[in-house]
């Protein structure tokens, strides 16, 4: 519908314009769609999405969250190299040994005392049970023994060496044992599991030893393979030697590869890495970084299971001291691509968004592929173990999706598919388990905080439906509905997709959509933001779709849950309104709470107004006296120059009800009431407002009372005048009162009075042809005009009848009636719309006017029977 021209006066016909109102003007709507929601007497309601500021800083939460900051991870922290666990480069295979159980005592000066000392526990002795299980050890002890009993020789077993004294501290001996004791106290692995070096014996039973001399030769061969352009090194510590040795071990090529093209840059970034942080030193290792990244990914050398992870990774980590955040991001991308677990992910994680919350930064995510990475890595990252990590990391995104550059990339990269799975597997965990966590709570709010940028581009509309995100977020809202901040986000996210019919469709299709919506409104009432969306959301659920409706009223709750927030943001915008306009703080903040209420005022008085489209729903809301006072008391309280939505949406929903003529209805009962509010709208300079009032006035002139209140005021001289107005919408509802008015037979001279058989003749001439339904109009006002007419001359005057009667014969005429006017541009579809509308709205009134025209002629002889 094409906006009316405010700056018109009623009393001066404007230019005409014949362009039809109902042709295409929006998107995805015909022409008959428009008609029918223009004219109908039940209209839904339009309104605009809440609006949603840009937060001014990037953080982890939102800065408005409720929530404890315990319950969350920190958005600020300290990160350096140290933060990376150098085991997290350990192959998978390692084994980590433990701690040992007793740490040795150092020998003091004075004698130790049972107090001082804690002593060892005593192993316990060998089981003398014949029955006990023969094990490994001693079923081979005895295969030996059998053998040399066969044989029939005495044998000398060896002696087993000497074992120490319960108390290490009384078997210390000066020299050599205390050293060795001092020196095994700080050993590593291998020394604490190795036993000292002995002095050989003699070959009959002997226990030998490894030997320096064997250490030194392997030293040597070891040197000598290096050299060579081969060498092996072992795993890190703890890890057993057969994984460890198969996982590092390099064949003679790779060997060299590493030597000639690796390890040059390893050593280059150690020496840079010790060097001052000024800028050259930074270029040169984000470069070397860059080729290390570059040459390992071209041999497919990265990954868990690439060889010397550790060495690159410890090398990698050392940049990481350095404030910057390029150098930071392309040893990030290096770690990612190294697939590090651990405490190592979750430092990783922090990294990249400590990076990503500086919005300058965001540039430097579009190089390479580093998004990639990430998306990779939130992909791999299981949601119960990594919980952690993954808040960090998809925060890390939440902060990108802000840069309208990077969430296009984003999103063409297959961002929102992952993150469907990921909801996907929470649910089916809470399903499983039925116990919400908050390290869960943490991932859904970031989670949800990316979808929500992603929702503002449309084209993933198509990826929402086709993977199931919103029902994966209904069963969200169902499990978190107490949670104000997830709630928030979801709202947000829902008011963008259900602009679309296809999603309304799949909310209103989930099981538990509704109730879950009406719950959230019943839990955070005093959430503005949140229950401002919500409505917005509802209204749109109930816009187009009535089984929507059916649905939303029978919801438990759902009507009174919705008339409490009613009263409750009504009384709260009442009582900001009176604030003493010179209390400049305090004007200030009631204009903050003031626009708030309303806002969740027009959208929760939207919801009525599409809910009573349905003719059960709203003869039953037209009942109730609680919404029909509340409504009423936004229209005492507001003015339409103030408040204009509001009041306007008000009127609409207002209009809505008074359809219903039912005995219960409390529109009927307060008919006065409404009159004498809308009253003052006719004469107000806002034409939408004095539209939707005659609109009311169209249905409540029904009844006797309500003609005579509008006859006392004037208004039917009123709807005379804006006959002449020439906007085609104030035209259609001013012929809507004045076919009311024109029943009642008193009040039928002021229309000739007035010239108003005039002006509805031009209204014919004018609009006829391309709007069949006003002319109709226009032919019912004539027609309640000349019930008891007996002279069409002079009752509607003779240049005016023959006026009509010509009018009349040639619409009649379905060729000269369909034929298109030059200024006016058709499809087949609107061509035949406005055939069925000529058809069945216009010829049935039409022909009985002229046939009671051309019936009254009185002494007027026909032209054909003059001669």
């Amino acid at each position: 519908m094409a906006e009316p021209d405010i700056s018109t006066s009623p009393t001066r016909r404007k230019k005409l314009t014949i362009k039809p109102f109902y042709e295409k003007q929006r998107d995805g709507e015909t022409s008959a769609e428009i008609i029918n929601e223009a004219r109908t007497s039940l209209r839904t309601l339009r309104t605009n999405r809440p609006f949603t500021p840009k937060e001014d800083k990037r953080t982890l939460f939102s800065g408005t969250s409720t929530r404890s900051s315990h319950d969350r991870p920190p958005s600020a922290f300290s990160l350096g190299a140290r933060h990376f666990d150098g085991s997290g480069s350990r192959p998978s295979s390692a084994t980590r040994l433990l701690p040992l159980e007793n740490k040795p005592i150092l020998p003091s000066t004075s004698p130790p005392t049972t107090a001082d000392v804690t002593l060892p526990v005593i192993p316990k002795p060998p089981s003398t049970d014949p029955n006990r299980p023969i094990s490994g050890k001693r079923k081979a002890r005895a295969k030996l023994m059998h053998a040399i009993s066969q044989e029939g020789d005495v044998v000398v077993l060896p002696q087993p060496l000497e074992r120490r004294s319960s108390n290490p501290l009384l078997a210390c001996k000066p020299g050599a044992a205390d050293d060795s004791l001092q020196r095994r106290v700080h050993s590593g692995p291998k020394e604490r599991t190795q036993l000292p070096q002995e002095k050989s014996t003699n070959e009959e039973g002997s226990l030998r030893v490894r030997s320096a001399d064997s250490v030194s030769s392997r030293s040597t061969s070891k040197t000598s393979r290096t050299e060579s352009g081969y060498s092996s090194e072992r795993g890190s510590a703890g890890s057993r030697p057969e994984s460890a040795g198969n996982r590092d071990n390099l064949s003679p090529e790779e060997a060299l590869y590493w030597n000639t093209s690796i390890l040059p840059i390893l050593e280059d970034m150690a020496k840079l890495s010790q060097g001052s942080a000024d800028t050259d030193v930074i270029e040169m290792l984000c470069s070397r970084c860059s080729e290390l990244y570059r040459i390992m990914k071209e041999k497919q050398l990265l990954g868990k299971g690439s060889k010397r992870r550790g060495q690159v990774l410890k090398t990698i980590y050392k940049l990481l001291d350095f404030e910057n955040a390029r150098l930071h991001l392309i040893a990030a991308r290096m770690i990612l691509a190294l697939s590090v677990s651990g405490q190592s992910m979750t430092s990783l994680c922090k990294l990249l968004f400590k990076v990503g919350r500086v919005e300058e930064n965001d540039k430097l995510f579009l190089e390479d592929d580093v998004l990639d990475l990430i998306i990779s890595t939130v992909a791999t990252l299981d949601p119960v173990k990594n919980s952690e990590p993954l808040v960090y990391a998809i925060g890390s995104l939440k902060c990108l999706t802000g840069n309208a550059n990077v969430v296009q990339v984003l999103s063409e990269k297959k961002l929102l598919p992952v993150l469907a799975s990921l909801l996907h597997s929470i649910n089916l965990h809470l399903s499983e388990t039925g116990k919400p966590t908050k390290s869960t709570l943490n991932i859904l709010l970031q989670v949800t905080a990316v979808l929500r940028n992603l929702a503002d581009i449309s084209e993933n509309r198509a990826d929402f439906l086709s993977h199931q995100v919103l029902e994966e977020l209904c069963s969200v809202m169902e499990v978190y509905s107490s949670e104000a901040d997830l709630m928030l986000n979801i709202s947000r996210i829902l008011s963008k997709l259900t602009l679309n019919h296809e999603c309304c469709s799949v909310i209103g299709d989930h099981p538990t959509s509704f109730q879950s919506l009406i719950l959230i409104l019943h839990k955070h009432p005093n959430s503005s933001d949140l229950v401002v969306r919500v409505c917005f959301i509802l209204g749109n659920l109930t816009a187009h779709n009535d089984d929507c409706r059916y649905c939303l009223f029978n919801t438990e709750n759902a009507i009174d849950t919705l008339l409490s927030t009613f009263r409750s943001y009504l009384a709260s915008d009442l009582k900001h309104s009176k604030v003493h306009p010179k209390q400049e703080a305090e004007k200030d903040k009631k204009s903050t709470v003031d626009k708030k209420s309303q806002d969740v005022l027009i959208k929760l008085i939207r919801v009525i107004a599409n809910l009573s489209i349905n003719h059960d729903i709203g003869a039953l809301i037209a009942s109730n006296e609680t919404c029909v006072d509340l409504l009423l008391q936004v229209l005492e309280c507001h003015s339409v120059t103030e408040s204009d939505e509001l009041v306007i949406n008000t009127i609409i929903t207002v209009n809505n009800l008074s359809y219903y003529t039912v005995i219960s209805s409390a529109i009927e009962e307060r008919h006065l009431t409404i009159a004498r509010l809308l009253l003052r709208l006719l004469v107000n300079d806002n034409m939408d407002g004095m539209v939707e009032a005659a609109r009311v006035f169209g249905n409540l002139s029904r009844t006797q009372s309500i003609r005579d209140f509008l006859t006392s005021k004037k208004v039917d001289q009123m709807m005379v005048m804006l006959l002449d107005s020439g906007d085609r919408e104030v035209v259609y509802v001013a012929c809507g009162v004045l076919i009311n008015l024109m029943t009642d037979e008193k009040r039928r001279p002021l229309l000739k009075k007035e010239s108003g058989i005039g002006k509805l003749i031009e209204v014919l001439r004018d609009f006829g042809r391309t709007d069949w339904q006003l002319a109709a109009m226009v032919c019912m006002i004539l027609c309640n005009y000349t019930e008891k007419m007996k002279n069409s001359p002079e009752t509607l005057g003779e240049q005016e009848a023959s006026s009509l009667t010509d009018l009349l014969v040639d619409y009649l005429d379905e060729e000269v009636a369909m034929e298109i006017p030059d200024d006016v541009t058709w499809d087949e579809e609107t061509q035949e719309f406005m055939r069925s509308y000529w058809r069945s709205e216009f010829c049935p009134v039409a022909s009985q006017l002229l046939s009671r025209v051309e019936g009254c002629q009185g002494d007027l002889i026909p032209i054909d029977k003059a001669s």
